[in-house]
């Protein structure tokens, strides 16, 4: 019992540093960066003493460090600051926002996974192949094709052209709002309540760009699950089960696939954490409701709060997963408990 509470107590200190220097990355980010906060509360052509006033009551006007431990209170407390773009916390903006954002990315992650990692097993079991030739370009294609050409090019393709999907939105447009928030996600909240019709809509919507996010990931995760494979397949363990007569098949998913589950994870986990920071340009391009078009919107707007509150997000996901990544190690690798 006790290494257990010492290794949770250490879990959580850990946890709890790296969070804290995610907030000072933030913060002194947010106070280097040639926005000045005040003006775009005030305006450009406000007078000075108005300018001085609004300063002051921002808590703009005190040291560093004691903005820096300001800003840490109010976060711990929920307290995000307010929009200047939207004149709502940003703490709700965000609640509001990043369901979206996850939504789109799960999706994507999913594509890319069911894709991906067949792909790259398949491609290492037939190196040299004409077969593994062709999942090498898609990779290299996955890394090389920027992300607002290959949405541009979906939406004239999949949508004007052959009509199999609906274009940017989340939902057309007589259906939004039509279903309770629940979750925030709405392919469940339409299913909750039961409107197959917004649900219909919702599918069609976010197909094309959750595909866009789902061939990147597939990219990444096919070329690391086969390079992974290859380093397998050349054990003797492997060369073993094969001289035994095992099938192909099972010298494949069991022998040689099992041991790279743990550093798959750590490939997946990124590839995740990377769709839900790296959706920006598809949220752009798609006009999608998400965490991505939101900073957007504020960096335009130079809506600091929002900028920086949407930048904790995403560097809590990060951690967020990466510690979900540590957890999972440990159930399915006896030897790092």
């Amino acid at each position: 019992m006790l290494p257990f509470l010492r290794g949770l107590g250490g879990f959580a200190a850990t946890v709890a540093f790296t969070f804290l220097g995610l907030l000072a990355i933030t913060f002194f980010i947010g106070r280097v960066v040639p926005i000045d906060p005040v003006l775009a509360v005030v305006g450009d052509r406000a007078p000075q003493a108005v300018y001085e006033q609004a300063k002051v009551e921002m808590g703009l006007d005190r040291p560093l460090p004691m903005q820096f431990v300001s800003y840490v209170g109010k976060v711990l407390s929920g307290d995000l600051g307010k929009s200047v773009s939207t004149n709502n916390p940003v703490a709700t903006d965000l609640a509001r926002v990043f369901p979206a954002t996850l939504e789109m990315a799960t999706l994507g992650i999913i594509i890319g996974v069911l894709l991906g990692v067949p792909m790259g097993v398949m491609a290492a079991s037939r190196q040299g192949s004409l077969t593994d030739q062709v999942i090498r370009v898609v990779g290299l294609l996955g890394y090389s094709v920027p992300a607002f050409w290959l949405g541009l090019v979906g939406l004239a393709v999949f949508y004007a052209h052959f009509g199999w999907v609906s274009g940017p939105g989340r939902v057309e447009i007589y259906l939004d709002g039509m279903v309770p928030t629940v979750t925030g996600l709405l392919l469940v909240d339409s299913l909750v309540a039961g409107d197959m019709e917004v649900f219909r809509s919702a599918v069609s919507h976010i197909i094309l760009p959750a595909a866009v996010l789902g061939f990147f990931s597939l990219a990444y995760i096919g070329r690391m699950t086969r390079s992974f494979m290859l380093d397998q397949l050349n054990q003797e363990f492997v060369t073993t089960a094969r001289v035994k007569g095992v099938p192909e098949r099972v010298v494949l998913w069991r022998h040689a696939f099992k041991p790279i589950r743990v550093p798959l994870i750590t490939v997946i986990g990124l590839s995740y954490a990377g769709l839900l920071e790296g959706s920006v340009m598809i949220e752009t391009i798609f006009s999608w409701p998400g965490i991505g078009n939101y900073l957007t919107v504020a960096l335009l707007n130079a809506d600091m709060n929002a900028v920086l509150g949407s930048t904790l997000v995403i560097g809590a996901v990060f951690v967020g997963i990466n510690k979900l990544s540590d957890l999972s190690y440990r159930i399915l690798d006896p030897r790092a408990r």
